[in-house]
């Protein structure tokens, strides 16, 4: 009996800790200061799934500042502009949705290219 308790002591950590992860994965793709929260509150335990999806954010981010500099280029920049706004609006969203069904994988299009330019933050 005594040993059926630990299992399920161990079981419930288990699914606290996931819950945690889960909790700051999603914490970081809500706005600038969501991430930078989830990135202090990762940085104690370095929890690999939340520290996954921080990385991730992290390049959504990049990418959207990238796009606000190309913005400023009259006409041509304008046109870029609007329309990577909606492809990071979708990638943004997919990644969000990973991180709250507890799926470890990259945003679309440029989410395999996060994992190997971040690949040093929060290791």
């Amino acid at each position: 009996m005594e040993n059926t308790d630990t299992e399920l002591n161990k079981t419930q950590a288990a699914a606290a800790t996931s819950e945690n992860d889960k909790t700051i994965a999603i914490l970081a793709y809500v706005t600038l200061i969501g991430l930078i929260v989830a990135f202090v509150m990762n940085n104690d335990k370095k929890q690999q799934f939340a520290s996954y999806h921080i990385r991730q954010s992290l390049g959504l981010c990049v990418t959207g500042l990238t796009l606000g500099v190309i913005g400023v280029i009259p006409i041509l920049g304008w046109i870029i502009n609007i329309l990577g706004i909606f492809v990071l609006l979708y990638m943004w969203i997919m990644a969000l949705i990973n991180a709250l069904n507890g799926k470890e994988s990259p945003a679309p299009i440029l989410g395999k290219k996060y994992e190997v330019w971040f690949a040093s933050v929060q290791e």
